[in-house]
């Protein structure tokens, strides 16, 4: 076919473009790596000098750091977990042609279509101890007022139910989009065997669910783990820093006290911490994708 063949020319106009995205993505990384051995500091301003992996092992000896990566680890597994069992809950109710189908599909979409930074701020002022619309409903009813953002437990949980609220609708978009695909005639015949929905749910639809479940858990994951505009605008990571994530934490080292060095090796274990969980979920995952292929 003249249409597959090899044309040398096509390289010509193919490889410079390649070089020049290659270019920008690799020099920034080895930049970083390459900061990431040495002590450098613009504020105030000292020389680079190359320390090995002092900034290394300064960050895994420091409490701080160990504190962030449970912090950052507690809100991205409970907000993940919550987002996939609602979204699949929706999801499934959705597929069924409930009443109003479509108003819910649109409605359900919405929080995720909003910039976080905005809905950290409308939650923060729902949250407001003092003179928040919760607060002050709470105490109309006679109930003293909850630190949601002034406590610890609290301003954790309430940073989880945020990125449950905005991040549900990516679940359940992907999710309802894996439910439609899958093949009717299992389910007809699973009726004629007088299969319960129940049954149904765990011989048929989960497993058969599971690799686009893997990858919606494996994406939420991920992005879990980069949070910092919400908790940025919530919370600021207080009370202390009980609610700062990894994100935070750099930029805290990185733009406030322009410790270039220490962020550099801050953000490549940051990327450690995320490659060793995401192997250990694959790993663990691998026997059951296999088997339901």
């Amino acid at each position: 076919m003249t249409g597959m063949r090899e044309d040398p020319i096509k390289h010509f106009f193919l490889w410079p473009a390649v070089l020049i995205v290659l270019a920008i993505a690799i020099f920034p990384l080895i930049y970083s790596l390459a900061n990431s051995f040495m002590s450098l500091r613009l504020v105030p301003p000292i020389p680079p000098r190359f320390v090995g992996f002092d900034n290394y092992i300064d960050l895994l000896s420091n409490e701080r750091f160990w504190q962030v990566v449970k912090t950052t680890s507690i809100i991205a597994f409970t907000s993940v977990a919550l987002q996939f069992v609602l979204g699949f809950a929706i999801a499934l109710a959705l597929v069924k042609k409930v009443p109003g189908e479509n108003f819910f599909r649109v409605g359900f979409l919405l929080p995720m279509l909003v910039t976080p930074v905005a809905v950290a701020l409308v939650a923060k002022q729902i949250l407001n101890p003092t003179m928040g619309p919760l607060n002050q409903l709470t105490s109309f009813f006679g109930f003293p007022n909850l630190p949601f953002l002034t406590d610890s437990t609290w301003a954790l949980g309430s940073l989880i139910t945020v990125e449950i609220w905005q991040w549900t609708p990516f679940v359940i978009l992907l999710l309802l989009a894996g439910l439609q695909g899958l093949p009717d005639d299992v389910y007809e015949a699973a009726e004629l065997e007088n299969a319960s929905p129940w049954q149904q749910f765990w011989g048929i639809t989960f497993p058969l669910m599971l690799p686009i479940s893997a990858a919606v858990i494996f994406i939420r994951i991920v992005e879990s783990f980069k949070i910092i505009d919400t908790v940025f605008v919530m919370t600021g990571g207080g009370p202390g820093i009980s609610t700062e994530t990894l994100s935070l934490f750099a930029y805290q080292e990185g733009f406030k006290k322009f410790n270039l060095g220490y962020t550099s090796s801050l953000s490549f274990l940051f990327l450690f911490v995320v490659l060793i969980i995401s192997l250990v979920y694959l790993a663990i995952l691998k026997p059951y994708l296999e088997k339901y292929k």
